[in-house]
C-alpha cells in the first residue's frame, strides 16, 4: 500500500510512477479524498471540543440555579452528541474509502526496471546452460512413455474436473524428490529456516499480501471464510502483521514447500495441455524479511538460490528481468527465471523472485525497531519460487527424454531416489 503523506508531498512523482506502469494518473483521486476525509475529521474534532465545553458550562448554570440556560445547554450538548456521532460515522466511512482506494493502486516500480507493456518487453540479463540436441523430435512431458502411463489426467478430470492431474509410480516419486531436494538445499546451503505453514488463511491474511482485494476471483474460498493459499508467500509473509522486530533479528529467511491453489480465472484456454498450468500444484517458496537498505541486495542473492537449484539439475534456464507492463501487483521489481522446455523449444516461467519493498509491510503493519532507539520503521518483504516443482519436474522430464522414451535423471536426485539415475521406458526406477 502507498504512503499517504508521500502521495502529498510529491503527487507528481505518484502519477509518474503509475505512468511507468501504464496506469492513469490518480493523485488527484486520492488526494481528493484524502482532503474530505481530514475535513470531516477536524469538523468532528470541532464538534466535540464545543459539546465539552458545553457540558462543563451545564454544571455552572444549575450552580447558579439558571434553569432556562441549563435546558439550552443540555439540549446543545444532545444536538452535539449527535453532530459528532454523524461527522465521526462520516469520517469512518471516507477513510475506508481512501483505504480501498489505496489497497487497489499497484506498487510503484524501481527506477532501474525497464519500460515496457507486457512480456515482449522483458529484458533478458543472463542465460545458463547448453540447450539439448537431440537426435529425434523431443516430446512434451506427457507424451514420454516412460510418463505417460503415470501422468494421469483422465482420472483426475473424473475426480476433480480440468487442470488436475494424478501422478502415480516413479512419477510420483520423482516429483517428492525434487521438492525435498529444493528443501534440502535453501535449508543446508542457502541459510533459510524452514517452515510447514498452513494453506488455509484468513482475509487479512490474503490482504496484507495483496491478494485482495483485487485478485480474489484467481483464488479459491471456503465456505466458512478461509482462503486457499496462492502460494506460501501469504503465511510466511503475514508471520511478521502486526510486529514490532529487533533489528538485530533482520533478516528473517523462510521456506516452505506447500500445496498451492489458484482458479486461474484470468488465463482462461491458455497451456491447458499437460500439467504445466494446474489449479491445484506444489511449490517450494522463499520469503525474506528485512532491512530496506538490504532489500536489493537480499533480492539477487534469492535469485542466485533459485538459479543455483536449476543449476544442480542441470536444467538450462534464462533469467529476465520483467518490465513496468508485465510485472506484479505488489511487485517493485521482479527477476523470472525460465527453464528450457525441449517439447515447446522455449523457455517457460518457473520462477518469480520480487521485492515489494514496503508495499506489503504496510498493509499488514510490519515494523522494525532501530538498533538505535528510533521510531519504528516498515520492513521490506521479499518472495520468490525456489522452485515451482511440477513446472520442474516437466523440465527435468523434457531435458533429460531419450528416443527410446525413457529419462536421464539428475545425478542430485539420486540420492533421493534410491541411487537410482533413469526413469525407464516402462515407467520404472533404474
Amino acid at each position: 500500500m502507498h504512503d499517504i503523506r508521500a502521495i502529498r508531498e510529491n503527487p507528481a512523482a505518484f502519477d509518474a510512477a503509475l505512468a511507468r506502469r501504464g496506469e492513469s494518473a490518480l493523485s488527484s483521486q486520492v488526494l481528493e479524498l484524502d482532503e474530505a476525509r481530514r475535513a470531516k475529521i477536524l469538523a468532528a474534532e470541532t464538534a466535540q471540543a464545543d459539546q465539552n465545553k458545553a457540558a462543563k458550562a451545564i454544571g455552572a448554570a444549575k450552580a447558579k440555579g439558571d434553569e432556562a440556560e441549563f435546558e439550552r445547554l443540555r439540549a446543545e450538548v444532545a444536538d452535539k452528541k449527535a453532530e459528532v456521532a454523524t461527522m465521526q460515522a462520516e469520517a469512518k466511512e471516507l477513510d475506508a474509502k481512501l483505504t480501498d482506494m489505496l489497497a487497489r493502486i499497484p506498487n510503484s516500480p524501481a527506477e532501474d526496471v525497464p519500460e515496457g507493456a507486457d512480456e515482449d518487453d522483458n529484458v533478458e540479463v543472463k542465460r545458463w546452460g547448453d540447450v539439448p540436441a537431440f537426435d529425434f523430435e523431443p516430446k512434451e512431458h506427457f507424451e514420454i512413455a516412460g510418463v505417460a502411463k503415470a501422468m494421469d489426467f483422465e482420472t483426475a478430470a473424473k475426480i476433480s474436473g480440468a487442470r488436475f492431474v494424478v501422478l502415480k509410480g516413479a512419477v510420483a516419486r520423482i516429483h517428492r524428490a525434487l521438492a525435498q531436494f529444493m528443501v534440502d538445499t535453501h535449508v543446508d546451503e542457502n541459510g533459510l529456516t524452514e517452515v510447514n505453514s498452513p494453506v488455509l488463511v484468513r482475509d487479512e491474511a490474503m490482504y496484507g499480501t495483496d491478494k485482495l482485494p483485487k485478485f480474489g476471483d484467481d483464488s479459491y474460498q471456503t465456505t466458512n471464510g478461509w482462503w486457499l493459499v496462492p502460494t506460501s508467500e501469504v503465511p510466511l509473509t503475514y508471520s511478521a502483521a502486526g510486529d514490532v522486530i529487533d533489528e538485530s533479528a533482520l533478516p528473517i529467511r523462510y521456506t516452505a514447500h506447500t500445496l498451492c491453489f489458484r482458479s486461474e480465472a484470468g488465463s482462461a484456454g491458455k497451456d491447458t495441455s499437460g500439467m504445466l498450468r494446474q489449479h491445484q500444484f506444489e511449490k517450494v517458496e522463499m520469503v525474506s524479511i528485512v532491512h530496506p537498505d538490504t532489500s536489493d541486495d537480499e533480492q539477487k542473492r534469492m535469485l542466485g538460490c533459485a538459479e543455483g537449484i536449476l543449476e544442480k539439475l542441470g536444467i538450462p534456464y534464462r533469467t529476465v528481468v520483467l518490465c513496468t507492463g508485465d510485472m506484479g501487483f505488489g511487485a517493485r521489481r521482479t527477476f523470472d527465471i525460465e527453464a528450457w522446455v525441449p517439447g515447446q523449444n522455449t523457455y517457460r516461467e518457473i520462477s518469480s523472485v520480487s521485492t515489494t519493498g514496503d508495499f506489503q509491510a504496510r498493509r499488514m503493519n510490519a515494523r522494525f525497531k532501530p538498533a538505535d532507539g528510533g521510531k519504528p520503521e516498515f520492513l521490506h518483504t521479499l518472495n520468490g519460487s525456489g522452485l515451482a516443482v511440477g513446472r520442474c519436474l516437466i523440465a527435468v522430464l523434457e531435458n533429460g527424454q531419450q528416443a527410446d522414451g525413457s529419462v536421464k535423471l539428475p545425478a542430485a536426485l539420486a540420492p533421493y531416489l534410491g541411487g537410482k539415475s533413469t526413469l525407464t521406458a516402462e515407467g520404472t526406477l533404474a
